[in-house]
């Protein structure tokens, strides 16, 4: 006989449970396999927006591990005196025990992701005990008898191979009695992606190709986001970042799944958002700015984009002050 039935007035406590986190989304969120206290990992589905911003930070697992691969939506994980900060096609982990991690998602935008969490008996299970380089050195010492504290990763840039398998996520091309199999895999191949990185003694030719490939890319992105109104032109690029325009063109859609055209309108419809909830500029401004020279133009293309409007994304996105945001982290 236990104590709480001898003395009915003792209450058990509550299982934590994240579906709370996630009643203001409805169905934009949705657990696609696995179960963190049951199987040890949970693979998780979103796809909403919000009017205003939303605390995501409820929705961590006491001892747990998240990965989150975040295709749409900017976000962010504050602990342990880091920033990780989610953009398009950016992936990160955070670590969460006894101290609590702050996170926020940005009101007025669509937010797609994925996130795969582990308790810390799968990870002790899976993960080598020794490892001499990359994350899994760290993640090892929060899966240690006693371990506490948060803790966040840097941002990382998703490359078309793990867009393809974070797409892969919604539509498991197994039979329904093997999805949980095939779950369990992908949740271990996206670990063994974000958390191990070679050192530079066992680098394989073709992983060093993939590297520079990577690093040529985000080149091309840091180019196109310092001149959004007068991009330069393909063949100037490629003499940036020191190679052919059409080997640079063909390694960027690789590398990030999309066109150095369509990254470009992605950058400028970012920053012309930037600017309208800032209130620095109006529509028109805002437009001319990143480098639009039709005005029709930008408002189809940013409707597409933000679901609304450019002359409503003022109001259904509310800019907060430093001191507002800080203040909910503090």
């Amino acid at each position: 006989m236990t104590c709480s039935s001898l003395n009915p007035t003792v209450k058990r406590p509550r299982a934590f449970s994240e579906a709370n986190a996630w009643k203001s989304v409805g169905p934009g969120w949705c657990q696609l396999s696995g179960g963190f206290g049951d199987h040890g990992y949970s693979v998780e589905w979103h796809d909403f927006m919000v009017d205003r911003e939303l605390d995501w930070s409820r929705s961590f697992h006491p001892g747990g591990l998240e990965l989150c691969l975040n295709l749409t939506g900017r976000a962010e994980v504050r602990g342990d005196g880091r920033v990780l900060e989610l953009s398009a096609d950016t992936a990160g982990f955070y670590l969460q025990s006894r101290s609590q991690l702050k996170a926020f998602r940005r009101a007025g935008e669509r937010h797609r992701f994925a996130t795969i969490e582990f308790s810390k008996p799968f990870l002790r299970a899976h993960i080598p005990p020794r490892t001499e380089a990359g994350y899994p050195l760290f993640v090892s010492l929060f899966t240690r008898e006693g371990g506490q504290g948060a803790a966040v990763s840097g941002s990382m840039r998703m490359n078309s191979d793990l867009q393809q398998v974070v797409g892969s996520l919604c539509h498991p091309p197994v039979c329904a009695s093997a999805r949980p199999m095939w779950y369990q895999a992908k949740a271990l191949e996206i670990a063994a992606t974000l958390l191990y990185r070679p050192s530079p003694t066992e680098e394989l030719f073709c992983q060093r190709v993939k590297r520079l490939n990577g690093e040529r890319a985000q080149k091309v992105r840091a180019i196109l986001k310092e001149n959004l109104s007068e991009p330069p032109s393909l063949e100037e690029i490629g003499r940036r970042v020191g190679c052919s325009h059409f080997h640079l063109s063909r390694i960027f859609t690789q590398e990030t799944g999309k066109t150095i055209t369509s990254c470009l309108r992605e950058l400028r419809l970012e920053r012309a958002a930037q600017l309208l909830r800032s209130g620095q500029c109006n529509v028109t401004e805002a437009a001319f700015e990143v480098g639009y020279n039709s005005l029709s133009h930008f408002t189809v293309s940013f409707r597409e984009t933000f679901g609304c409007c450019p002359g409503l994304y003022p109001v259904r996105a509310p800019l907060e002050t430093a001191v507002q945001r800080q203040a909910k982290f503090f």
